[in-house]
């Protein structure tokens, strides 16, 4: 018989983090064990608050119905985790170490050493300063892939992007931009165009999500459709669960990307049906973080090498915090390895 747990752990930023949706100082997650026969499986249900589908009152409270119904049938605790994403992953992770153990989720070259993960390095927003000693940091390491969080004082952000593109053509530095839904649809013709000027790679997430369902008119849809770069979709995915809705969604807005966290879209076996869908539509995918801490990030790391991801993805974040867990994972520039053992 299996036995569960679960504990709290709130993660403190070593430097206050900027997105358009604000200023970020702690993360909040909860850590998930599951015990048999003397062994454990470790996850991590990594809740992001004002941002998860499952950032809910009775989120705790689901935790503890989990941990009381450990024993209940896989496809059961799945169909009652449909509406808690990051339970769900935790679930995974934790069922998966308790059967590999030690850090290992996924059996593969990368646990084994032998092969790495090529990275996007992560640029927070801040001001001018903040923003070009990151990115001084980020060359330094070797980083050809730089993505730049923007969407909250455009004006500052497209300088910074055109001095890096003066120093760097497109065949030497990609520029993806992350703009969290930062922008009207109105602005966000006119900064697609300016973006696509500069030679940026694309935008993840230009407007708010939600605009394609029914009532509305779309507009994440036209700016797909018209854009001079590709275009991104991020929190569009969030809290689209099931597989028809998924489909349709794709259908209807026809992105050039889509971005991967699996905390908030369902896990890996959600994450595992936006692969096949966006793949079947020859729309493309990468896979990112979504500021777990460093056991949610070795999972969700080992996870993405089984996909074989041909761009550099993003997953660079667990240095962010001074009270992480111990990581298995190592950083050379821009190459995500684990350490073997």
């Amino acid at each position: 018989m299996k036995s569960a747990n679960f504990s709290k752990h709130l993660l403190e930023f070593k430097n206050p983090s900027g997105t358009s949706r604000g200023i970020l100082h702690t993360k909040e997650t909860f850590i998930l064990e599951i015990s048999e026969n003397g062994r454990k499986g470790i996850g991590e249900c990594g809740i992001f608050r004002g941002l998860s589908f499952d950032d809910v009152p009775d989120y705790e409270e689901k935790l503890s119905w989990l941990c009381e119904n450990i024993n209940e049938d896989e496809a059961f605790l799945k169909k009652e985790l449909l509406y808690f994403p990051s339970i769900w992953l935790g679930y995974e992770q934790a069922t998966l170490n308790l059967k590999h153990g030690g850090k290992i989720y996924f059996p593969s070259e990368f646990t084994e050493g032998k092969s790495v993960i090529k990275t996007n390095g992560l640029i927070w927003m801040g001001n001018p300063d903040f923003m070009q000693r990151q990115i001084e940091e980020k060359l330094k390491l070797g980083f050809d892939c730089i993505k730049l969080k923007i969407g909250v004082d455009w004006s500052a952000e497209k300088a910074i992007l055109k001095q890096l593109r003066n120093r760097f053509p497109k065949e030497k530095l990609e520029l993806r931009v992350d703009a969290n839904g930062g922008f009207t649809f109105d602005e966000a013709g006119t900064v697609l165009q300016e973006l696509s000027e500069l030679g940026i790679h694309s935008i993840e997430q230009p407007i708010k999500a939600g605009s394609w369902r029914a009532g509305s008119e779309n507009e994440i849809a036209a700016l797909c459709e018209k854009t001079p770069i590709p275009i991104a979709l991020d929190e569009e995915l969030i809290g689209v669960l099931d597989f028809e809705e998924k489909a349709a969604l794709l259908e209807n807005i026809k992105p050039q990307y889509i971005i991967l966290k699996p905390s908030l879209i369902g896990g890996f076996s959600g994450t595992d049906e936006w692969i096949s869908l966006a793949e079947k539509m020859k729309i493309g995918w990468w896979i990112t973080s979504a500021l777990e801490s460093n056991i949610g990030l070795n999972a969700i790391s080992q996870y993405t090498f089984t996909k074989n991801p041909k761009i550099p993805q993003g997953l660079g974040t667990g240095g962010l915090f001074t009270n992480n867990f111990e990581s298995a994972l190592k950083l050379n520039g821009d190459r995500l390895s684990m350490v073997a053992g």
